[in-house]
């Protein structure tokens, strides 16, 4: 990713087409919260025409399931 790059334009998934602000050193992967669990979305490559601020593309990749149910017990099965 260009260590100038602002923001991330968000790709396929819950979140296609939005722009967000990225922190200082961001990674290669997106961790956002989405209703109960999380969405991944993972740095692609930009293209090579692209005008206006610097923006890195992100695509969704997975949703993470929930970790604690409705008490906030874990489940059996998570680890």
């Amino acid at each position: 990713m260009s260590s100038e790059a602002k923001l991330a334009h968000l790709h396929n998934g819950p979140l296609d087409g939005q722009t967000i602000p990225l922190e200082n050193g961001a990674d290669d992967e997106l961790v956002l919260p989405y209703s109960e669990g999380q969405l991944v979305y993972r740095l692609a490559d930009a293209p090579a025409d692209e005008e206006g601020p610097a923006t890195a593309h992100y695509h969704y990749a997975e949703t993470t399931e929930v970790l604690l149910q409705g008490d906030d017990q874990p489940r059996d099965d998570a680890r």
